[in-house]
Parts: C-alpha cells; structure tokens; sequence
C-alpha cells in the first residue's frame, strides 16, 4: 500500500505534538489527556497494529488494524456502539443529541436528519456557503499587510456557514453573534475529560462539571432554543424559509410519523454547531497553514479558483482544493480519537477483549500510520491521486468515522472546505509568521495552542 516517492518541492514537515514516554503512571495519563489528547499517547501508536491500556477501571484497546477498523466500523456496528465515557464531558451542551445517542434513538434520529444532508439538498445549501465564503475573503481582505490569527477568522467564517445553511441567518445577526460567542465560552471551558470517562458512574451520581461549564451550555441551549421556537412559528405559520432547520424539523419519521420536539431538536442543532462549525473551522486553518508553507500548491488553488462562477456547478471544478482539504483532513483531523465499546467478548489479533472494553478508533494515528502511508507527517495533497492514495483512502481514512455512523455531515463539509478554501485564495496570498510554528493540541478538536499565524497580502 506504500506509495512511489512524490516529485514534491522540499518543505518543512508540518508540526506534530511531541508522544509521552511510553510508560507513565494512571494519575499522569489522565492529566496529560486533560492537557492534551494527542500529546499524552505514546510514539508507538504510529506502527502498532494494535495497543491495549489497562487501568484499574477498564481496559482499553486502540486499533490501527485496517480490516479490525472496517469490522467495527462498517460490518458490525451494533456490536461497537459509542462509549458514554468520552460523551461524559459533553452531555450538558449536547444532551441528548446525535453525536452521544445508540440504539434504537440513535436509528430514529438519524432516518430525520438524513434526509437534509442527501446529495441533491447539498446544492440548495451552496449559495448560502458561497456567501459566507466571500464575506470571509472581504473580511480578510481589509486586512492584507497584517499578521493574523486565522483559528479565529475561520470559526466566525465556519459559523456564519452554519447559521447561514441552518437558519437563514448571517453571522451579524444579533442572536447568531451571541450563540457564536457562548460557543467560544463553552470550548474555553471544557476538557474532554471527565471523572466518568475513568470511572462508571451511575446516572444519579454528580458529574463534576465545572460552574462556567454548565452555565455555558445553559446558555446556548438557551438560545438556541429561542431559534428553534422561532423556526417552529414560522414553519407553523408558513413563512418559514427552505432551510436545513425547516427541512429537519418537518421531516417525519418513516417508521413513527413523529417530528422531532423542539427539545430533541435543540440537541440536535447544538451538535450541528459543534460538529459543523468547530470542525469546519478547525480543518480549514490548518488547510491554510499547510499552503501558506508551500506557494506552489497554494498557487495551484488560487489558479483554480479563478473560474468560479458562484454557480452550484463550481463544486466540479474544486478538485486541487479538494486534495488540499482531504490532506489537511488526514494531517489534523478535527476528531482525533473516537471510542467505541465491545457488547460481547471479542477476539482481535490474538488478544481477548472482554465486554465492555473500550475500542479507541483514532483517526490522529491511523492517518499517520507509518506501515500504511508514504511520508505519513508529509504535506502531499498529489498522493490522492495515486492508486496507493487511492487504496488508503478506503482502508486508512476516516476523518468522519465510516459505515452506518459516518458523520451526516461529512458531504457538507466536502463542498464548504474547499469553496471557502479557494475563495479566500482567490485574492489573497498567506505566508507563515517567522517565528511562530503553530503547535497543535487536542480537546474537543485538534487546534494550534497558541494560533495559527499568518501574513496577508493581495494576489
């Protein structure tokens, strides 16, 4: 599966955390996993097939294998439901929603939101991404000549993506800007990291949560509420606009005929906000910062970028914006690690997994996975086209997971990234800060900890 050596320019490797020893104690573990998810695994993890950790309240076994990913991922699902432990930390934003749910909920919930994401409905949310696309590039356009800290300017374009395709609004809309800044508050505020992700609680025990934690979510579930109350009056009056909300929240079940609540569906948007504006904005900085290091297929981005039209028919032409955003995908999933959880006693290479063992999926690795990829922490956005990209792309690719739980979501976000992509690049030049090498870390997505740098200036 290795591929030929590229004909590519020489040029730095893209930052990388640094592994822990490979030993260390419990207590040390569970506080570099608060501080960073990536930087508390050990460097074997790049060419294991397979790890196990034990603690004294599970065991955990990390796959890398790629048919072991496929069985859990795509031939047996039910068998591998998500673990609670990681969904601990997010439940008092997220509820209920999506992203936590299994079963039968989970299956419900899904056959309504579906719908919205399929194929032909992408086109309707293009003129909506084309606009938040261009307001992005004018924003940064007023600020050629300067230094700036693009995580920020890619959250408020990915946000105002979010609000545009899901209710209708701009991100200046006084409510937008107020969700979008409590969404800041809440990032801000919450480690991944709960004392239930360690140890099984039952549901009437405290979780510990931190008081700005909780507020936080209060407060988006809050507004985002009042939105979906709005929407509900507007749908019920028939003024409401042909929206992805108007779309999910009139969509019934095939099975039941019910609609979504207004609260299942304030638990669904509050994962639409999280998983399509925080990971959104998180790959499309670290897409700018790879093509900020290399001019040559930074500038194959802006030539592409030249036809577009602002017709629904531009996603054809996107296509070395698409490599750039898959390879920023691969290099910085926003997702790094996902969880899954064994209902029955297991046997994966050799080694016994009892019930109730946590399978950790991760795609930081297994994209990284020295036994798989060419140049694995290389920036390559020309390996897509080569048959053994091509045969990694199926087996040692999963920026979305895959198989009945691959994110919704994953379609939207293939046409927003690299349209935002090229529209920003289409007038504009970036260029690293001397000085300023971005290191990236993990809590609820992967970032740079202290920003993403970069120069400005006019094409």
């Amino acid at each position: 599966m290795t591929a030929p050596v590229p004909e590519t320019l020489a040029a730095p490797t893209p930052p990388k955390p640094v592994a822990r020893a490979d030993r260390v104690s419990l207590w040390r573990y569970a506080r570099l996993f608060r501080q960073d998810i990536l930087s508390a695994q050990p460097a074997r993890l790049y060419r294991a097939w397979m790890a196990e950790f034990r603690t004294p309240f599970f065991r955990s076994f990390l796959v890398n294998q790629p048919d072991l990913v496929r069985t859990v991922l795509r031939e047996r699902p039910a068998d591998f439901p998500k673990s609670n432990r990681i969904g601990e930390g997010l439940r008092p934003l997220l509820g209920d929603s999506v992203f936590l749910t299994n079963g039968a909920t989970w299956e419900r919930q899904r056959r309504i939101i579906d719908p919205a994401f399929e194929g032909g409905r992408l086109r309707d949310t293009w003129a909506p991404m084309w606009a938040a696309g261009t307001a992005a590039a004018a924003r940064l356009g007023a600020r050629a000549g300067r230094a700036v800290e693009i995580e920020a300017e890619t959250s408020h374009a990915a946000a105002d993506v979010i609000f545009r395709t899901l209710f209708s609004l701009p991100i200046e809309d006084s409510l937008a800007q107020a969700v979008f800044r409590e969404f800041r508050a809440y990032q801000r505020s919450q480690p991944i990291l709960n004392i239930a992700a360690f140890v099984r609680l039952p549901r009437i025990f405290p979780r510990f949560f931190r008081r700005d934690t909780r507020a936080a979510a209060r407060r988006i579930r809050a507004l985002i509420t009042d939105l979906t109350e709005r929407r509900r009056a507007e749908i019920a009056a028939g003024t409401a606009p042909d929206d992805l909300a108007t779309k999910i929240m009139t969509t019934a079940d095939p099975e039941t005929g019910e609609t979504f609540s207004t609260a299942e569906m304030v638990d669904q948007v509050a994962i639409f906000f999280l998983a399509g504006h925080e990971t959104s904005a998180s790959a499309l900085a670290w897409a700018l910062y790879l093509l900020a290091t290399r001019p040559d297929w930074q500038g194959r981005v802006a030539a592409e970028a030249q036809d577009l039209t602002g017709a629904a028919t531009d996603m054809s032409r996107l296509k070395v914006a698409r490599d750039v955003f898959r390879e920023a995908l691969r290099l910085y999933p926003p997702v790094p690690m996902m969880v899954r959880e064994t209902t029955r006693p297991e046997r994966f290479r050799d080694r016994d997994l009892p019930c109730g063992a946590q399978v950790v999926l991760s795609p930081w690795h297994l994209h990284r996975h020295e036994r798989l990829w060419h140049d694995p922490d290389g920036f390559d956005p020309g390996r897509w086209g080569t048959e053994a990209g091509r045969a990694c792309a199926r087996d040692a690719f999963i920026p979305f997971s895959a198989g009945a739980r691959v994110c919704p979501g994953a379609g939207f976000a293939m046409v927003e990234g690299p349209l935002l992509l090229a529209l920003i690049l289409r007038d504009l030049r970036v260029a690293p800060v001397a000085g300023r090498v971005p290191h990236p870390v993990a809590h609820l997505t992967v970032r740079a900890r202290d920003g993403i740098w970069l120069e400005l200036s006019r094409r």
